[in-house]
């Protein structure tokens, strides 16, 4: 799991860079909506971080349910707010990459589904 936590650390330590580099570089480039955007890229990623840093330490959780979980979420964070950095930050066009962001998101999903499958099965085997 120390993989997974070194790929988490790398993942907030660049939300926390991008983060700031968004506040004082960008500022004045970039409009509102643009600076809204990138704020939620950026939030998305450390939100997830947290989570990542809950799977990757969570007893319960066997080392292959944590990659699989992990998974989803590395790439889901790469997709969703990777793809929002790629448009405000590079200036590529939307357009040609319209459909990185709700795959990214799609992914992020999939990450929380299959967390709450594994907790619902506990509650239900618990029942029994």
């Amino acid at each position: 799991m120390n993989k997974n936590l070194t790929i988490t650390t790398l993942l907030g330590l660049t939300a926390i860079i991008l983060g700031a580099f968004t506040t004082h570089s960008l500022r004045e480039v970039l409009n509102i909506e643009e600076m809204n955007s990138l704020e939620t890229g950026i939030r998305y990623q450390i939100y997830h971080v947290l989570v990542l840093l809950f799977v990757n330490t969570y007893a319960d959780f066997s080392d292959r349910f944590k990659n699989r979980v992990s998974i989803l979420f590395f790439t889901g964070i790469v997709f969703f707010s990777g793809s929002i950095y790629t448009i405000y930050i590079f200036g590529v066009s939307a357009k040609s990459i319209w459909f990185v962001t709700p795959f990214g998101g799609l992914l992020l999903i999939l990450g929380w589904l299959t967390m709450m499958i594994f907790f619902l099965k506990k509650v239900i085997n618990k029942k029994k």
